[in-house]
């Protein structure tokens, strides 16, 4: 008979009639990308991609300087941030001179240099798509920012936190192709992405990037199997437990979410909401239960999956 071996397990393994692709006692299911979620539920879309040699983007101090030299640029600066920034609260900085006219651009002697290192660098890519950029240096190759402010997820985390932090960032704030943006999310859907129904389809489909989770908006977040009753009335439970989240965040001001979310200096009050948040977010799902293991939990989401799959079909939208 099978085995799968845990440490976690009293004799250090369990025995099983099956197990399949994902090393689980369930059944052959596998779970490919999808362009567009289940429901309708906001879409999450990868941030903005500079390819830039460095050129858009500034430290601190290079801001700084660069607003002494050319007063004028401080209008074009806009806080930037991908997952290492966010989770680590690393302070950055990017040129977003969409709305720059050609004259403003050469009242600034620095920021001109930097966009014509953009183009030069550009010219010399082996991507005739970035070649053809070149004639674009002064804007990030791909521009997806969203024009509200947005739930941001990191595309890289480590596995050793037990969530994947996320949280709120206002529009002016430049999102990277380094994470995801969720424009339009309410308190429910921050709810259910913090939870940790969501946390084991993540650990289950989630690539790896050495030993963290490499998030992807197509698998982890499309193809989840959202709850079912995802409707006004059943909402204030989950909305109520996601601002305790938010609440005791906010108690630690100085902390970043790496200090946040690390399995020794989390706060108890924050351990706590999130305790109570994944208990409300359970009770949307009437096959998941508080006392079923993670291992367990897996299996049904793939169930449910399968089951959405087989109702929805590959229809690029659903109601």
């Amino acid at each position: 008979m099978p085995r799968i071996y845990d440490d976690k397990y009293p004799n250090g393994f369990i025995e099983v009639d099956h197990i399949n692709g994902y090393l689980l006692p369930g059944p052959d299911i596998f779970v490919y990308p999808r362009p567009t979620p289940f429901f309708r539920v906001p879409h999450m879309i990868k941030g903005s991609q500079p390819t830039d040699d460095g050129n858009l983007l500034l430290t601190p101090e290079e801001r700084d300087e660069l607003i002494i030299k050319n007063p004028y640029a401080e209008k074009f600066i806009r806080p930037f941030v991908g997952s290492k920034e966010f989770i680590r609260r690393i302070e950055r900085y990017c040129l977003w001179l969409v709305d720059c006219t050609p004259d403003e651009l050469r009242k600034m002697p620095l920021v001109y240099q930097r966009a014509k290192n953009v183009r030069e660098f550009r010219l010399k890519s082996k991507s005739a798509q970035t070649r053809k950029d070149a004639d674009k240096p002064m804007l990030f190759q791909g521009i997806r920012q969203p024009t509200t402010d947005y739930l941001l997820v990191p595309s890289v985390s480590s596995e050793r936190r037990r969530y994947i932090p996320i949280g709120w960032m206002d529009a002016n704030t430049i999102v990277s192709n380094l994470a995801f943006a969720v424009p339009d999310a309410d308190l429910f859907l921050f709810g259910v992405l913090t939870s940790s129904v969501h946390m084991a389809w993540v650990k289950l489909v989630a690539g790896r990037l050495r030993n963290d989770y490499r998030y992807s908006n197509t698998i982890c977040y499309n193809a989840f199997p959202f709850p079912l009753f995802y409707a006004d009335e059943w909402k204030p439970r989950v909305e109520k437990t996601a601002q305790k989240i938010l609440d005791a965040r906010a108690n630690y001001p100085n902390a970043s979410y790496a200090d946040l979310y690390d399995e020794v200096s989390m706060p108890y009050d924050l351990r706590k909401a999130h305790e109570e948040n994944d208990l409300a977010v359970l009770s949307f799902y009437g096959r998941l239960k508080p006392e079923m293991s993670e291992m367990e939990m897996q299996v049904a989401l793939l169930y449910m999956y399968d089951a959405l799959l087989e109702h929805f079909g590959e229809k690029d939208d659903y109601e």
